[in-house]
C-alpha cells in the first residue's frame, strides 16, 4: 500500500511519517499493493486530529479520529479502518457479492448554521453511479455517515439511504 501523508498546521516528523506507515502497515492483507491511502494530519488548538481515507475497488474506506496526542489519533483511526474492512469483507462474503459500482469521488456534504441565518460554507461534487440500496447501505458504513445519496439502479432516481435506531436502514424515493 502506498501512503500519501500531508499536514495542515503541523510538522510532519519522521517520527510521526514513521507511526503512520507502521500503523497502516497493519492494513496491507486488505489492499493490492498499488492501493494508495491518503492520511492528512492536523492540528487545531489542543485537537490532534488524523483522516485517513483509502479508495478500495470503487468503494471509498473513510475514518477520522481526533485526541490529543497525534499518535493516539493514528492508532485509533487505524482500528476504525480495520474494524471497517473487516464488517465489509463479512458483508460480501454473506451476499457472496464483488464490489458495486460506486464512485471513487464521493464526498460527504457539510454544513453548519450560525444564529438563525443558514450558510452553505462547503459545497463538493462526486460521480453517481447506478447501484442497488443494499450496495448504497454498504457504502453509507464504510464511509461512516448516517446517509448516502446514490442512483438506483431499478428506477435511474435519486435515491437516499439512512440510518435508522435500530440498526436498521431507511430509502428515500421522490415522488412525483
Amino acid at each position: 500500500m502506498k501512503i500519501n501523508i500531508t499536514g495542515r498546521n503541523i510538522e510532519l516528523t519522521d517520527g510521526l511519517k514513521a507511526a503512520v506507515e507502521e500503523r497502516l502497515s497493519k492494513l496491507d492483507k486488505y489492499f493490492h499493493k498499488d492501493t494508495e491511502a491518503n492520511v492528512t494530519m492536523s492540528v487545531e488548538k489542543e485537537r490532534q486530529k488524523v483522516e485517513v481515507t483509502v479508495p478500495m475497488k470503487g468503494h471509498i474506506i473513510r475514518a477520522e479520529q481526533v485526541s490529543n496526542d497525534m499518535y493516539v489519533s493514528i492508532d485509533l483511526v487505524e482500528e476504525v479502518i480495520e474494524r471497517q474492512l473487516k464488517k465489509y469483507r463479512s458483508k460480501l462474503v454473506t451476499k457472496k457479492q464483488t464490489a458495486g459500482y460506486f464512485s471513487d469521488d464521493f464526498a460527504d456534504i457539510d454544513g453548519t448554521d450560525d444564529d438563525d441565518e443558514i450558510k452553505i460554507i462547503k459545497t463538493k461534487r462526486f460521480g453517481i453511479k447506478p447501484m442497488y440500496p443494499e450496495d448504497a447501505c454498504v457504502q453509507m458504513e464504510l464511509l461512516g455517515h448516517d446517509f448516502f445519496v446514490f442512483m438506483n439502479a431499478e428506477t435511474d432516481e435519486v435515491n437516499v439511504v439512512y440510518k435508522r435506531k435500530g440498526n436498521t436502514y431507511g430509502l428515500i424515493e421522490p415522488e412525483f
